[in-house]
């Protein structure tokens, strides 16, 4: 089985490449997904954070108000370390179960799609991995326009993350997503036939 890792950050348009994937019949192993269920699969999760963050970060008994949890950790170095230690084993743990379940399924190629790919080190167990890349200016308006915060919300953010030239750089493959969704999707469709031929 081939294991690709596809990363991007926040505005790259990563999600849309995804979504094409699973449109086209590859499995995806969603890491964003698996961060939200593994609340619900490990409820110690959820008590560790009101432990950490407070009571104040729940929306009721069992929901994470998620947003404001991210209010609070993209604006602290420290913070944003401390909710990673406590969720970041149970979902790298959660992924490595769903792969191994697909290869066990005789699929031939799979797909993690994850933010955090190089920093948790998950490209390491990956045959291939494509970065998603916009230029830095294009990645701040595309947020702004999306999530309509304030330019500075949107840098404190993105400057929380690897930057998408260092992940280019650990990259084997790059989708350039500054143009059209049909010129994305082709540079798409030629990485797979690559990869699919390498993998032969």
């Amino acid at each position: 089985m081939i294991k690709i890792g596809l990363t991007g950050g926040i505005g790259s348009g990563k999600s849309t490449i995804s979504n094409f994937l699973k449109e086209n019949g590859i499995k995806v192993v969603d890491a964003d997904k698996i961060s939200r269920e593994v609340l619900n699969i490990y409820p110690e999760i959820n008590k560790r954070i009101r432990s950490e963050f407070g009571a104040e970060v729940f929306l009721n008994e069992e929901t994470l108000n998620r947003k404001m949890l991210g209010n609070i950790i993209f604006k602290d170095a420290e913070k944003k370390k401390s909710f990673e230690n406590i969720i970041i084993p149970y979902i790298i743990k959660e992924i490595r179960e769903r792969i191994d379940l697909l290869e066990k399924e005789k699929e031939k190629i799979i797909v993690l799609d994850a933010p955090t790919l190089m920093e948790n080190k998950l490209n390491e167990e990956m045959d291939y991995n494509i970065t998603v890349w916009v230029d830095r200016e294009t990645q701040i308006e595309r947020v702004m326009e999306r999530d309509k915060s304030s330019r500075g919300e949107v840098i404190s953010r993105i400057d929380s993350q690897m930057s998408l030239d260092k992940k280019k750089e650990l990259s084997d493959f790059t989708i350039d997503n500054r143009g059209e969704v049909e010129d994305t999707l082709k540079q798409v469709k030629k990485v797979l036939r690559v990869i699919k031929e390498m993998g032969k």
